[in-house]
């Protein structure tokens, strides 16, 4: 059974994170989130539990995200004590075209900001947030290389890019001995398994971490979340965000959406789990994930997501949660799996066992 101190390597790197990670987005969040008293209880809990990998970004409460964890990190000994994680990318929305996206001049800003607000002189992991679509790789990975060159940040990664991008970006550093890519950060659930196709076998066979965000699908997988003929009601006010989330995330609430709800459901009441336990348990053991962002308003929430790792799904409770969540087999999919590439290749040629980049 995995614990918060069954510690993973990040990828290739050396850095070793728990297997749940805390996000901080709703730390400073005046409406949906996290008072400070009420954000530091949080963090005091996590790190208690073992918990020693901390994401943040600079967009998170327009900065107030980090300014708030810096002030917690100014603790003694403290800092020392987490893999801080932090992200560029967005702008904070400025109007200078030079300070959003993905290219140098944005890069070196936005660390500095990032350094200030956060107090410490260096970033364990500094991520991607976005792809902006026109940066060259090139300058990417050699600013990151640079960075991490001058001690200001240990590891860096790619969070919500393209695989054949994370590829070309592993590749490139790799011929010209730049600092690698350590994780992936990509969301991913029973909801949404759209990386299985190319992101994970990359990631596998590049030496890249995935660290799922959204593993509870944006709460569709807590089960507050019913439909009504083509509309969601819940606990709570939805707000019109909400609705366009689950209409076109969720793909306009597909019957794949809804029965995946349904099994889970069922597997929750036969483990005596709640629906949220079952869908981290299950997002915490898929290959090649090195570890899983949560979230939480208070330390109740906290407690519940952390209890996910107190127990283990059968293979059949596994296997059902699978089939139902499925997504369509396309083309690429169908070409993953190791039949349909034994009776492509020399009659009566069969693949001995299973490529370690396949999921089945």
């Amino acid at each position: 059974m995995t614990t918060m101190n069954a510690y993973h390597l990040l990828g290739g790197s050396g850095l070793r994170v728990s297997p749940l990670a805390l996000g901080t987005m709703t730390f400073a969040q005046d409406d949906w989130g996290s008072d400070a008293a009420t954000a530091r209880a949080v963090l005091d809990r996590y790190l208690e539990a073992g918990g020693n990998f901390v994401d943040t970004a600079d967009v998170y409460s327009q900065g107030r995200s980090e300014a708030l964890l810096g002030e917690f990190l100014a603790e003694p000994g403290l800092r020392d004590r987490i893999v801080l994680a932090t992200k560029y990318s967005q702008g904070g929305g400025t109007r200078n075209p030079n300070r959003v996206g993905n290219g140098r001049k944005n890069m070196l800003a936005t660390l500095e900001e990032s350094l200030r607000r956060l107090g410490t002189d260096y970033i364990d992991l500094y991520w991607v947030h976005i792809w902006d679509a026109v940066t060259p790789v090139e300058e990417v990975m050699s600013t990151f290389d640079a960075l991490v060159r001058s001690g200001k940040v240990r590891a860096v990664g790619l969070s919500n890019v393209p695989a054949w991008y994370a590829a070309k970006a592993q590749m490139t550093a790799r011929w010209r001995g730049w600092e690698p890519v350590a994780a992936l950060q990509l969301e991913y659930s029973l909801i949404n398994r759209e990386i299985e196709a190319e992101h994970v076998g990359a990631a596998l066979d590049l030496d890249m971490g995935v660290v799922p965000w959204s593993p509870l699908a944006s709460g569709f997988l807590t089960g507050k979340y019913r439909r009504t003929d083509d509309y969601v009601e819940g606990e709570g006010r939805l707000n019109d965000a909400s609705q366009r989330y689950f209409r076109q995330m969720l793909g306009g609430f597909g019957e794949r959406h809804w029965r995946t709800l349904d099994v889970l459901d069922e597997i929750a009441g036969e483990t005596g789990r709640s629906m949220a336990q079952v869908a981290l348990n299950w997002a915490l053991r898929r290959r090649g994930v090195a570890s899983v962002i949560i979230g939480a308003r208070d330390t109740a929430q906290l407690d519940q997501n952390l209890a996910a790792l107190d127990f283990e799904l059968t293979p059949e409770q596994a296997a059902r949660l699978d089939e139902a969540s499925a997504p369509p087999v396309g083309k690429l999919r169908l070409m993953q799996d190791p039949e349909v590439l034994g009776s492509v290749l020399t009659p009566g040629y069969t693949v001995a066992g299973e490529p370690a980049w396949y999921r089945g």
